[in-house]
């Protein structure tokens, strides 16, 4: 048997060459097909990442866009993050609360290297990807309920627009001491609203006037009130027209939102929601019936996430004369305000769900 293998291998007549090629052919098609199989997973793999990438990018648009122009913006997106072939934007639906949903796909005709040897030319890739995009805030309407103390103040909202990298003022609330003499200081808050004209002007919009006295005669209809020193005070609310809520502010434009205390005689002058180190000198509770519970010391505030939905918070700022952490009755800026939410651009309101 070793003899004949020995022959067979120095044989020169010729007879080898043609079974080594029968041989080979079925081993190179394998091995042919398994190469275009791992670039059609590896094509795959791209199409589906550029696809989710795409209807992302859509869902911040305008609810004033057409399907057809999310399509053209959707394609684009898909092409530019490496996508090949054609993207289908297939729904993109509103609901009534704000809430979007989106579903798209996307396919391609990958071109084959070996397997063109079997007459298969293409491969069809095809890839899906569906959003949901909850509703987030909108608007929100600030109405002071109280505030005293010996020290002026003024809390600003602030907020940065889409695109942009500087915050603005939307709202100031306003606070001058009255001198009266009493523990408290009660004394005049302002709320307004800042928006920007056409002309890019900063206009000043008053919202909200209270002005706190002592004393146990106050008006027909107002609430007289004793604070914990047992000073007896009211104060006075006056609305400015069309803001009998309170100061609403438009944030639907807005990426990020954050509150800044400033209180000149204070240490810390400035105290930010957006501040680890500062934060905790602001309560918040989403009901009356619940005391506001001070912000965890080494926190960073997202005012989107604190304002709630369709009903009304409830906060309040320690302005410095007091340490903390400290009950929230040590508080000398109490405040409401309500949110509404809707279909909104903010992108880390859209989750995949396929």
């Amino acid at each position: 048997m070793r003899g004949l293998a020995g022959r067979f291998i120095r044989s020169r007549s010729g007879a080898f060459a043609p079974i080594l090629v029968l041989v080979m052919i079925p081993l190179i098609t394998a091995i042919g097909f398994s190469v275009d199989y791992t670039s059609a997973v590896q094509t795959r793999s791209t199409e589906q990442a550029a696809l989710d990438a795409a209807i992302l990018s859509i869902t911040t648009m305008d609810t004033a866009s057409t399907k057809a122009q999310r399509q053209v913006a959707m394609q684009a997106s898909y092409v530019a993050n490496g996508g090949q072939g054609t993207a289908t934007l297939n729904t993109f639906d509103v609901s009534a609360n704000g809430t979007a949903t989106a579903q798209a796909t996307a396919s391609y005709p990958m071109p084959t290297v070996f397997m063109q040897i079997a007459r298969i030319p293409t491969v069809a890739i095809g890839v899906s990807s569906a959003v949901n995009k909850t509703p987030a805030l909108v608007a929100a309407t600030f109405k002071v309920t109280g505030v005293s103390g010996y020290w002026n103040k003024k809390m600003t909202l602030y907020g940065t627009q889409f695109g942009a990298a500087v915050a603005k003022p939307l709202m100031t609330i306003d606070y001058t001491y009255g001198k009266t003499g009493d523990p408290k200081g009660y004394g005049t808050t302002n709320v307004n609203v800042i928006t920007t004209d056409s002309t890019g002007k900063t206009v000043t919009t008053l919202a909200q006037t209270q002005v706190c006295k002592l004393g146990k005669n106050a008006p027909t209809g107002v609430t007289l009130n004793t604070d914990k020193f047992g000073t007896t005070y009211y104060c006075v609310d006056t609305m400015s027209a069309g803001s009998t809520a309170g100061a609403s502010i438009d944030v639907s434009q807005m990426a990020g939102l954050y509150l800044q205390m400033n209180v000149p005689s204070g240490n810390p002058q400035n105290l930010s929601s957006n501040d680890a180190a500062t934060s905790n000198r602001l309560y918040s509770s989403t009901s009356k019936d619940v005391l506001p519970a001070e912000i965890a010391t080494g926190q960073v505030v997202d005012i989107f996430r604190l304002v709630p939905c369709g009903s009304t918070g409830y906060q309040a700022w320690e302005d410095g004369g007091n340490s903390v952490p400290a009950p929230v009755g040590n508080a000398d800026f109490f405040y409401n305000v309500t949110g509404k939410c809707d279909f909104n651009k903010r992108p880390n309101n859209t989750v995949l769900t396929q």
